[in-house]
């Protein structure tokens, strides 16, 4: 038996939120909460009663310490974590507005240490005792040690039978459309199973129509057994290599704090395809989406129990429908 049933590499970061209501430029004080892509979907497995291990690179300081406290409490396994003893932890501002403003987003993550980080560097034989694999199109783009290593994971992933998920998680912030494409599509090739937004797919792949003729264009130009296309206030649609299609409507709820719901998303969806059930992994991942706007900060926190229950009821009620 594999060590882990889930294991990623990524950054983390903090996050440091206003209060509802507070303009950044006037705030007094600002609510931290850990954060990053990989972190977040481990953190939500792991409170899944999935074993999970992460691989990063943080400063040796109490700000290092607050990521990898976070995700102990979560039950994610953090003993891979290359601590550094120079660098810096990346951060990003957060401004919650509702109508007629929109949420501010702020980053300061350049020269993170995860930036400096080198393959030789990784825990190879720790990332790949793993069922599953798990990486986003976000990491490539920090640094080209980032990039390097992913690249040589999913190689290493493909030698050793181990499969691979991976969430495009698109960034404009951090890289333009067209060097993102250039760059993911290879990537892209030897995945067992992809997640992507429709907005994703558009902007980088050049899909357009109809979700299940999205789905069709993102499985011609991967080698991906299984795709997953989110669908904002739609939901999902899933695409398991037999052009059989699950559509799974996003859940009716009350929103609290945007960030945080495409990884939980995901997160259900690595949940269901553990568990042998695709189909389920989209109804999962609507629900714990749901789930995370319900709350604050960027992990999810729920328990197996907790998801089963809302997914047999049919989902929380009442509010606004959203998803990623």
């Amino acid at each position: 038996m594999t060590r882990f049933e889930v294991t990623s590499f990524g950054e983390a970061m903090l996050r440091l939120s206003t209060p509802a209501g507070a303009r950044l430029e006037t705030a007094r004080q600002l609510d931290i909460h850990p954060a990053g892509a990989e972190s977040n979907v481990l953190a939500a497995l792991a409170r899944l009663e999935r074993r999970c291990g992460w691989v990063s690179s943080l400063p040796d300081n109490a700000l290092g310490r607050v990521v990898t406290n976070q995700l102990r409490q979560a039950g994610v396994d953090v003993s891979a974590v290359v601590w550094a003893g120079q660098g810096r932890m990346g951060t990003y501002f957060v401004e919650f507005a509702g109508p007629p403003r929109a949420i501010e987003v702020i980053y300061d993550r350049a020269g993170s240490c995860v930036t400096f980080l080198r393959p030789e560097q990784i825990d190879w034989e720790y990332l790949l005792d793993t069922r599953l694999l798990h990486l986003t199109g976000i990491t490539p783009a920090l640094s080209a040690g980032c990039q390097a290593i992913v690249a040589e994971a999913i190689g290493r992933a493909r030698q050793q039978g181990v499969a691979v998920s991976f969430d495009v998680n698109y960034r404009s912030k951090l890289w333009p459309a067209g060097a993102a494409a250039a760059a993911l599509l290879p990537l892209m090739q030897e995945v067992e199973l992809l997640l992507c937004s429709r907005r994703d797919a558009c902007a980088l792949f050049g899909c357009e129509g109809s979700a299940e003729v999205i789905v069709e264009q993102l499985a011609a130009q991967t080698r991906a057994r299984q795709i997953v296309v989110t669908l904002a206030e739609e939901g999902a649609i899933g695409w398991d290599g037999g052009k059989y299609y699950h559509r799974q409507a996003a859940r009716p709820v009350q929103i609290v704090d945007r960030i945080g719901a495409g990884d939980a998303l995901a997160a259900g969806v690595l949940h269901g395809w553990l568990g042998g059930d695709f189909a389920a992994g989209l109804r999962y991942g609507v629900a714990l989406a749901a789930l995370a706007l319900s709350q604050h900060g960027d992990m999810v926190v729920t328990t197996r129990r907790e998801l089963e229950g809302l997914v047999a009821e049919g989902g929380p009620r009442g509010g606004n429908k959203v998803a990623r």
